[in-house]
């Protein structure tokens, strides 16, 4: 039987964002994305929890060490998006819609190729108190 075992680890980040199709007129993109496609762009304080699964080491007992898994966040998400506005100051969103749908996934593959093959991954991300992604889902 399996002895699989999941583990969380939670960060938060403050980002600014602007959601805008460059295909579609400005009329378009504001009936879409109404508020959130300020041309001033807005901000959000982020909610993340990274869940990793794996069975656990059996010297360690670690599925893996906590502290590793935040330093690795620390440099591939927190560092990157942290304070920034994601439209202007990151290469991620230079051409990608920074939607919480994508952050998410962007925030995957940032992670995934770091991390143990044999662990499964698992990206939730929430945009506000109420609103929030999951990838994969």
């Amino acid at each position: 039987m399996s002895k699989k075992v999941a583990v969380y680890r939670k960060e938060h980040f403050n980002a600014a964002h602007r959601l805008n199709n460059p295909a579609w007129s400005a009329e378009e993109n504001q009936r879409v994305f109404g508020l959130c496609n300020n041309s001033n762009y807005h901000g959000h304080n982020y909610d993340l929890i990274v869940k990793v699964v794996g069975e656990p080491n059996p010297d360690t007992g670690y599925v893996l060490d906590m502290k590793e898994l935040s330093n690795l966040i620390k440099v591939e998400v927190l560092d990157k998006f942290d304070h920034k506005n994601l439209n202007l100051d990151t290469k991620e969103f230079a051409q990608l819609n920074p939607s919480a749908e994508n952050i998410a996934i962007v925030i995957y593959d940032l992670l995934r190729d770091k991390l143990d093959p044999a662990h499964d991954l698992q990206i939730r991300l929430y945009e506000t108190e109420r609103n929030f992604v999951e990838y994969p889902a």
